[in-house]
């Protein structure tokens, strides 16, 4: 009887799957050359107060003066991060002005630009909406394309259509961007910049989806079918015995409670001169943590299945270097395990041997992120001599009492890298804040009978830091990227990023390797 009642229960999930609605369905981007239409629906930026030139004018004298005028009644101003949605401003179905402000020449405010489009695009029920761009900038038709494909971002794979629901679709349908570069801009955008985006959607696919369909071994399958067929890509899994002869005690004690057998997955991608020595990503990827033993409060432990973020962003990050044909060589590794209570579980007060030799005595099984992450760094320290190592978890509530839902946290021990990571945060979206490294952390984590210990003491994100760099050889450039806070977002969103899965991590390490990693364009 039961394993009749499995039968069924299987048939049932494979019933269901078939039956799955893709996971993001977004509009299709297409560009053209500078145009009002005739009609339909539209997208146009407003600069700040004063005098409108550009898009905003040719479509006020489209209209009339119908569009300055609704603006002023309605006393919007154009600020920066804000839009005026205007229905039935003839001849157009719906107007959308975009506020840029006084800055609109930037990449930032382009890309911001575009996200808002692209979330209204999201939520429009319109078989097309066209962007308008009168604009001198260049490369703006990209940037704008790409911030709409980031902002139109949806998941809809666990959402029913009901029969009533037989007229169009919201989100469906294209987005047209119209700039002075027309449909020359494609290419760029399909060779620089939508993979990209690719590997953010990825990242945000695999964080938003429920801990019962993505386990170890589910992230490692769809992580293989994500680079299928990709140039200069190898793919190694560590199953359970390969990590037993390796001494990998760390992932493995985290992993022991569960049914689902951890893995370590690396992704090497070789883009770059044969032999030089590539930048590594490596990702907590912890699909599930209800703490182990140490086990955390109901309340909000749903959240837990977005442990794995750093793993989802390591991996989207160099399935976007892959996707445009990056010139560098670089390695993601996603350090996975289900964090689950059980007879078989890790304890407190159990010793851990990793696969350096270093031990650590477990103070809580809560403190598993940096458990798994040790045995990874030493890995691709062993086996691929990386040049930079730059780690990202969603390691500890304490980063986010500090900072918040504004910055992640970035500790280093090497200066220039950390500039660098600064940088590219500014640049792309995904803001740092740097912490402390300060020498009397590791005095917190001293032990009576091991190396040390998985944590104690306070600050909680500072000796989390300073536990996974006694992993790291001192002469390795290395960071460690704390975005606990940065993962999710509950409601709201920003621009370029909806509410839920941020896929932070994936714009950082692409615009950190566009300016600080790949050669210089001779």
């Amino acid at each position: 009887m039961f394993r009749s009642f499995l039968l069924r229960r299987l048939l049932l999930a494979l019933l269901l799957s078939c039956l799955a609605l893709p996971a993001a369905a977004q509009r299709e981007i297409r560009f053209d050359a500078y145009a009002v239409p005739a009609a339909g629906t539209i997208a146009v930026p407003m600069r700040g107060e004063g005098a409108q030139t550009g898009a905003f004018a040719d479509v006020d004298a489209a209209t009339g003066g119908a569009l300055s005028r609704a603006v002023a009644a309605a006393g919007y101003k154009g600020g920066a991060d804000t839009q005026l949605d205007l229905p039935g401003l003839a001849p157009f179905d719906r107007v959308l002005v975009v506020g840029v402000g006084a800055n609109a020449s930037s990449a930032r405010t382009l890309e911001d630009a575009g996200g808002r489009v692209g979330r209204f695009a999201a939520g429009s029920t319109a078989p097309s909406v066209e962007l308008l761009w009168h604009g001198e900038e260049a490369g703006a038709a990209q940037q704008l394309a790409f911030g709409a494909a980031l902002g139109g971002y949806r998941f809809d794979r666990y959402r029913s259509q009901r029969d009533e629901d037989t007229g169009p679709r919201a989100g469906e349908g294209t987005l047209v961007v119209r700039t002075r570069d027309g449909v020359a801009a494609a290419g760029t955008f399909q060779r620089d910049w939508a993979p990209v985006a690719h590997g953010v959607t990825f990242a945000r696919d695999l964080v938003t989806e429920p801990a019962s369909a993505l386990y170890p071994e589910e992230f490692v399958r769809r992580t293989r079918e994500a680079f299928g067929g990709m140039q200069g890509v190898t793919i190694e899994v560590l199953d359970v015995p390969a990590m037993e002869r390796l001494g990998m005690g760390g992932i493995l004690a985290v992993g022991q409670g569960s049914a689902r057998p951890p893995r370590l997955l690396v992704v090497r991608y070789d883009g770059g001169t044969r032999g030089e020595a590539p930048v590594a990503f490596v990702g907590k990827g912890i699909t599930f943590d209800s703490g182990g033993l140490s086990i955390k409060g109901s309340d909000g432990m749903w959240r837990m299945k977005y442990d794995m973020a750093g793993a989802a962003s390591s991996v989207g990050a160099v399935l976007g270097l892959a996707g445009r044909r990056a010139p560098v060589n670089a390695v993601a590794v996603a350090a996975l395990a289900e964090n689950m209570p059980s007879g078989t579980a890790t304890r407190p007060g159990d010793v851990i041997r990793t696969a350096s030799g270093q031990t650590f005595e477990v103070m809580s099984t809560d403190a598993e992120g940096r458990m798994v992450l040790v045995d990874a760094i030493w890995y691709v320290q062993d086996r691929h001599r990386p040049r930079a190592i730059i780690d990202i978890a969603t390691l500890t509530g304490a980063i986010v009492t500090a900072l918040g839902g504004d910055y992640a946290g970035l500790f280093s021990r090497h200066d220039a890298l950390a500039n660098q990571l600064l940088a590219a945060g500014e640049a792309s979206g995904d803001a740092l804040w740097r912490m402390p490294m300060h020498p009397g952390y590791g005095k917190m984590l001293e032990s009576p009978i091991a190396d040390m210990r998985n944590g104690g003491g306070r600050p909680g994100s500072g000796t989390a830091a300073h536990f996974i760099g006694e992993w790291v050889d001192r002469a390795t450039p290395w960071a460690h990227i704390d975005i606990a806070g940065m993962a999710w977002i509950e409601t709201g969103g920003t621009a370029t990023t909806p509410a839920g899965a941020t896929a932070f991590g994936v714009r950082l390490f692409d615009r950190w390797v566009r300016d600080h990693v790949e050669p210089a364009a001779p």
